[in-house]
């Protein structure tokens, strides 16, 4: 069996691509001589994909293209090569040859936007994105309820890179943050840029798609990630079974793939309890992170107490919760 891995940045630097290169590993291991591997790293979002991708369906069995900014791509590619199968991380297209998977990342999310709230001081947060789709607004959006829950005075300042991996620009957005006044900093970019720029500057990071202690063993205090192996292994099972089949999967904490990890010993032991204790109302699926009340950032209701939002009304999130500061660029 022959898999092979598209990624959008580096697969040996901490980050996004590197966690799903942790899973193409994964399945090394899981598989020995039965499966063989390889990845292109960065590869160029858009119709620059489409060449690479080509070339790795031409020589094997499954693709997995670890981003968005390949959905469109991928789903032509796979009509070209009806044997081969496909599968796109974060995107919506399906095909009996195509698949789609993610992970729910906002509900550790919004785990770690309650240890932000707790742990600044100056009231404001800094948060460095990179484009703005639904799935980073979501995270933005369920970190700050987080945020909210455990300190209603508290602003999430948001500042866009409009790259995946841009660490130069990252680090002077993080920078300008500091210089805001912000005292905890986090990201949804995939380069450790943002938690080094919070070790520099002695506040509070959480690193985001995987641990980055390494480039701030001091104020790294949680991290939020995903075990990808799982899924792979599960994907390449069913191919080697014959029913693999074209669905779309979105995984979270009840499934192990979305975690919240790292927590640092600097946590009070009162905000780690209520932390653990709606960890496991979300493994259990008794607490959605998205339930009401939920105010737009403009004063307008838009989720009542009592409701929550649909799987469908995530995927087109495109405005911001109450307690976020920053523009919205369009994508």
């Amino acid at each position: 069996m022959r898999a092979a891995f598209v990624y959008v940045g580096p697969a040996k630097e901490v980050g996004w691509s590197h966690s799903h290169d942790e899973g193409r590993q994964f399945l090394e291991k899981t598989f020995g001589a039965d499966v063989k591997t390889e990845y292109v790293e960065f590869v160029q979002e858009g119709r620059a994909s489409a060449d690479v991708i080509r070339k790795l369906a031409a020589e094997n069995d499954i693709i997995f293209t670890t981003s968005w900014g390949y959905m469109v791509s991928t789903a032509k590619i796979a009509k070209e090569f009806p044997a081969v199968k496909f599968d796109n991380a974060t995107g919506l297209r399906l095909s009996e040859n195509l698949g789609s998977y993610a992970a729910r990342a906002y509900e550790p999310r919004y785990l770690s936007g309650m240890i932000a709230g707790a742990m600044t001081r100056s009231n404001r947060i800094g948060f460095v994105a990179a484009h703005p789709i639904p799935e980073v607004i979501r995270g933005i959006n369920a970190f700050t309820l987080g945020v909210r829950r455990v300190n209603p005075d508290a602003i999430v300042e948001v500042k866009w890179t409009r790259q995946w991996y841009a660490p130069e620009k990252a680090s002077v957005l993080a920078k300008e943050m500091l210089k805001d006044g912000v005292d905890v900093l986090t990201h949804h970019t995939d380069s450790p840029a943002v938690v080094k720029e919070a070790e520099a500057a002695g506040v509070y990071a959480i690193s985001f798609h995987s641990d980055m202690s390494e480039f701030a063993p001091t104020t790294q205090i949680a991290s939020v990630g995903y075990d990808w192996g799982k899924y792979y292994a599960t994907q390449i099972q069913a191919l080697k079974d014959g029913n693999w089949s074209g669905k779309r999967l979105w995984l979270g904490m009840s499934d192990n793939i979305a975690q919240l990890n790292n927590l640092s010993d600097k946590i009070p032991a009162d905000v780690r309890s209520q932390v653990l204790a709606v960890e496991q109302q979300i493994q259990n699926k008794t607490f959605n992170v998205f339930s009401g009340p939920i105010r737009s950032s403009r004063g307008r209701e838009l989720v009542r107490k009592g409701e929550f939002l649909s799987d469908e009304e995530l995927e087109r999130m495109n405005w911001y919760v109450e307690g976020v500061e920053g523009e919205m660029p369009s994508f």
